[in-house]
């Protein structure tokens, strides 16, 4: 069961797109959001002085959101670098300590699990060259760690980067909407997908129209090369594939690329039971 939580975020320079310092209720950690812009006017933050793990988030030369994440023992210095040496983010996101706990090792723990959960998620295309070595901690150090990293993805998600987060996350409860829906058609198309706070989720495994009809132009058709040229969709076996789980804006793009046309979404995916996505959400 979720706990909730209260978040409190302080506009630094009173502007919603500006510098952002973000808390979490009982917890001594904080994250700053930066625009790269501001990272010259943040010498009057003096906690960026000192130890942290940072995302640098932006967009790589495929226009595919990318992060990369680091740490420091002199975060403002080490993004003053960053500004210099590399180009393609426009905003990072910082954890640091109000205690100033965070020590080299504890940086290098969290830098480590941030890449592998940020691995996983696979929401962006991680620009980091290797895998960040993990020191060794103690047992306690770790379950420290560990806590700081469950309050940490909250706020990161709060901030607007869902870098943590797998696109399908199944929940056990009985509400018909979370149950996987289906579709099908005599063109080869087949699927299975959910409903997500994002749009909607095709999963791995779900197989497209090999062909598309003459009239499918425009949007979602490049949309489909995209996915095809970024082998998010792969030919095995002469069967256009997703070979991992992908968020659509919404159910009638989701339905489009499989098919191979324009379609409803809202008709096109079912439950088991023949219900339609319409039908599910209308009850």
């Amino acid at each position: 069961m979720l706990h909730r939580k209260t978040i409190k975020i302080f506009l630094i320079d009173g502007d919603p797109n500006g510098r952002m310092a973000c808390e979490l209720s009982n917890w001594t950690g904080k994250a700053y959001r930066i625009p790269r812009i501001a990272i010259k006017d943040s010498v009057d933050r003096p906690e960026l002085n000192g130890t942290g793990v940072y995302f640098l988030f932006g967009e790589d030369e495929e226009s595919i959101p990318a992060v990369y994440i680091g740490e420091a023992e002199s975060i403002l210095s080490r993004l003053n670098q960053h500004v210099k040496e590399k180009d393609f983010w426009n905003e990072v996101i910082v954890f640091i300590s109000k205690d100033d706990y965070l020590n080299k090792a504890h940086v290098k723990y969290l830098e480590n699990k941030f890449y592998l959960m940020a691995k996983q998620a696979n929401r962006y295309h991680v620009l980091n060259g290797n895998i960040p070595p993990a020191p060794s901690l103690s047992e306690s150090d770790q379950a420290e760690m560990e806590e700081y990293i469950f309050h940490s993805k909250i706020l990161m998600s709060t901030l607007g980067h869902k870098v943590f987060e797998e696109a399908y996350q199944p929940k056990e409860n009985k509400d018909p909407i979370e149950k996987l829906f289906r579709l099908q058609s005599n063109r080869g198309a087949e699927g299975t997908g959910s409903p997500s706070s994002d749009g909607f989720v095709v999963l791995a495994g779900s197989e497209c129209a090999i062909s598309t009809v003459e009239s499918f132009s425009g949007g979602y058709s490049k949309l489909r090369e995209k996915l095809i040229n970024q082998e998010v969709i792969k030919n095995i076996n002469n069967k256009l594939t997703f070979v991992q789980d992908y968020v659509f804006s919404s159910p009638s793009a989701a339905a489009a690329i499989l098919l191979g046309r324009k379609a409803n979404g809202l008709t096109e995916w079912r439950l088991k039971d023949g219900r339609t996505l319409k039908e599910i959400e209308s009850e």
